[in-house]
């Protein structure tokens, strides 16, 4: 009797113990099911993101595809001579020095325009050429000649003779945000139609060295020497900028570009093709950023605005009340962040055309009324 009720007891035990050892491994296991469907939703989710990169990489090539036939390969040559005598001997018999004469030749891009045959480029490409050959993507090649060029910002407009041409529209530069997908297209080294894609790394970029006026895009779309006068497309396809320069201690690409803001360049072209030369309006006074110390001691309250150094006596400024020390915070109720966006301001405006400017001056806030005249030739 004892022996059968110990048996039945470890029976007992046995099948409880089993009943535990099923509860964790079932627990502790998902089942079959639950891991084909964790399997599937993975899958699902990285055919999605998969689809989304295709269709990213699809817009870069829709783009190209529609702005490249607009993108010109610019060539140019450029006679120099030079007077030189070879030696002493040479001199005593001809006295006068022989002349030499080489051609120099450098290759840039551009961007149509108008069914017109306008294109916009850079000065810097075309500057003191005494020929310019454009060659399109189909191969066709036209002689261009000059429309107008201005180096205070290193914008030209060049002109070709046909009457069936492909045209990029142009955008709006001022829409722009950093972090934007931005695609560049041009001649790097020679290498016509060459597309490299990248980011609005920065806006507003001045005191580059390049030019007078400078409000430069950086990109990290790879530019390199033959991509000036090139565009810079954004991914509804418009041209949002003329590549220019690039900032390099190697002659190459190094991850920064500039490029001319459209909206710049389209108020330069205006006027080149309209008038053959840029007029701009003109303050008349030498302006300095505010720093720290400036704000501190004429207690400004933040770091804004251009400080007047210097207003020219019977300059407009000066007519309209401006003195030296007044730090402009405003200009036609536009808020002003620093002497560059002044000084392109002021040059954009109409001459003849009054404008309100907000100054601080001695702890206060005060409005003049200025008449913007004609910047002296200098």
């Amino acid at each position: 009797m004892h022996i059968k009720s110990s048996r039945n007891i470890f029976l007992i035990v046995l099948a409880i113990s089993g009943l535990i050892a099923l509860n964790y491994l079932t627990s502790s296991s998902p089942p079959r099911k639950m891991v084909s469907k964790a399997i599937v939703e993975e899958q699902a989710n990285l055919k999605e993101e998969i689809t989304d990169i295709r269709r990213t990489a699809q817009t870069f090539s829709v783009v190209a595809k529609a702005v490249k036939p607009a993108v010109v390969h610019i060539s140019t040559q450029q006679t120099l001579v030079t007077q030189r005598n070879f030696n002493p001997l040479e001199e005593f018999f001809f006295g006068t020095p022989r002349r030499r004469e080489f051609v120099r030749q450098s290759l840039g891009s551009g961007v149509i325009v108008s069914q017109q045959g306008y294109v916009l480029t850079n000065n810097h490409v075309v500057a003191n050429a005494d020929k310019i050959k454009v060659t399109l993507a189909d191969k066709k090649e036209f002689n261009a000649k000059v429309v107008g060029s201005d180096p205070k910002t290193d914008v030209a407009v060049i002109k070709i003779d046909d009457s069936d041409l492909p045209i990029a529209k142009l955008g709006d530069s001022d829409k722009l945000e950093v972090g934007d997908w931005v695609i560049a297209i041009g001649t790097p080294f020679g290498l016509a139609q060459t597309v490299t894609v990248g980011i609005i790394s920065a806006k507003g970029r001045a005191n580059v060295g390049i030019a007078d006026y400078e409000d430069f895009l950086q990109t990290d779309a790879a530019i390199n020497p033959g991509n000036s006068g090139g565009p810079l497309v954004s991914l509804d396809g418009t041209v949002i900028g003329i590549n220019t320069a690039i900032f390099s201690q190697s002659g190459g690409y190094q991850g920064i570009g500039f490029a001319i803001p459209i909206n710049m360049a389209k108020e330069v072209m205006y006027e080149l093709i309209e008038k053959g030369e840029v007029v701009r309006g003109w303050l008349g006074v030498v302006i300095q950023p505010v720093t720290q110390e400036i704000a501190e001691h004429f207690k400004l309250k933040g770091i804004q605005g251009a400080l007047i150094a210097e207003a020219t006596e019977r300059g407009p400024a000066y007519k309209g009340g401006l003195r030296q020390g007044d730090i402009i915070l405003e200009y036609n109720d536009k808020e002003i962040k620093d002497p560059n966006q002044l000084r392109n301001l002021v040059a954009g405006t109409p001459v003849g055309k009054k404008v309100k400017i907000l100054v601080f001056r001695f702890g206060s806030n005060e409005e003049f009324e200025v008449g913007i005249e004609e910047e002296p030739i200098s």
